[in-house]
């Protein structure tokens, strides 16, 4: 089983910057692949980017060029930067693990974004 801890949500303007992260209780490379989802009040949970094992990354139309996905395999540690940010990313964003078939989730972390 996989653990998932998160931290870095909070409150931006809108236009600014914010990163979160996500510490799994295994390696990183034990871990097929990692990402991030988000759900906004009334809407479904969506897909916001992935990372597979082997450094393929995949992002959703409405956060390409703003938001990146990246890893620290030393702090075993996968990030969202979150860069000039929108209203519409107001969403309780969530880390993902798939190992072996499985999918495990973090907590959720809450991000507003203020116009």
């Amino acid at each position: 089983q996989v653990q998932l801890v998160e931290s870095g949500g909070g409150l931006v303007q809108a236009g600014g910057s914010l990163r979160l992260s996500c510490a799994p209780s295994q390696s990183i490379f034990s871990i097929n692949s990692m990402g991030w989802y988000r759900q906004a009040p009334g809407k479904q949970r969506e897909l916001v980017t992935t990372i597979t094992r082997g450094g393929s990354t995949n992002y959703a139309n409405s956060v390409k060029g703003r938001f990146t996905i990246s890893r620290d395999v030393a702090k075993n540690t996968v990030y969202l930067q979150m860069n000039s940010v929108k209203p519409e990313d107001t969403a309780v964003y969530y880390c993902n693990a798939v190992k072996n078939s499985y999918s495990y989730w973090g907590q959720g972390t809450q991000v507003t974004v203020s116009s």
